[in-house]
């Protein structure tokens, strides 16, 4: 004798769909991390002579969140008797800076944060996010690649909230 499947009725369809409602609730708000990418094979800034800030991390996101939340260290460095400072930025599209800071001249790691609002960029299928850094102190000889002193900087977390 062959078998039917019988279909499922109104109530229970909904009780399905009820449980699965209270599953993604249970499961909190998820959070998309977001990788940033070294722009060249030392990611520091070393040269003293540069006007102008060099990108040193650098990621293109779709935007999925309202938020995005970015954690960034900074450290400046000594080429012996001088310390070199510097300063940093957030730039968003390559024209939009949306934080900026300054990284003092000693040996001291710096942790600042920024919070940027992705609501603008909803439509936008590509946002590019660049951490910059310049010198503007230190050392103009020395050092491990000859320019004097160098300003690290990486991203410590960066998330779309």
């Amino acid at each position: 004798m062959p078998a039917y499947a019988k279909g499922r009725d109104p109530m229970e369809r909904l009780a399905i769909v009820e449980e699965r409602l209270n599953r993604l609730e249970r499961a909190g708000r998820e959070v998309d991390e977001v990788p940033f990418y070294p722009t060249n094979m030392r990611v520091m800034a070393y040269d003293d002579t540069a006007t102008s800030f060099m990108t040193t991390w650098e990621t293109i996101i779709t935007p999925r969140a309202a938020k995005l939340s970015l954690g960034l260290v900074f450290i400046g460095d000594y080429v012996s008797p001088t310390y070199t400072g510097g300063a940093w930025q957030v730039v968003v599209n390559e024209n939009l800076v949306i934080a900026s800071g300054s990284v003092p001249a000693s040996l001291t790691y710096t942790f600042p944060s920024a919070t940027l609002d992705l609501s603008p960029y909803r439509n936008s299928p590509d946002l590019k996010i660049q951490i910059q850094t310049k010198r503007t102190s230190g050392a103009t000889t020395g050092g491990k690649f000859g320019g004097g002193g160098s300003i690290g900087s990486a991203a410590r977390f960066a998330r779309q909230l």
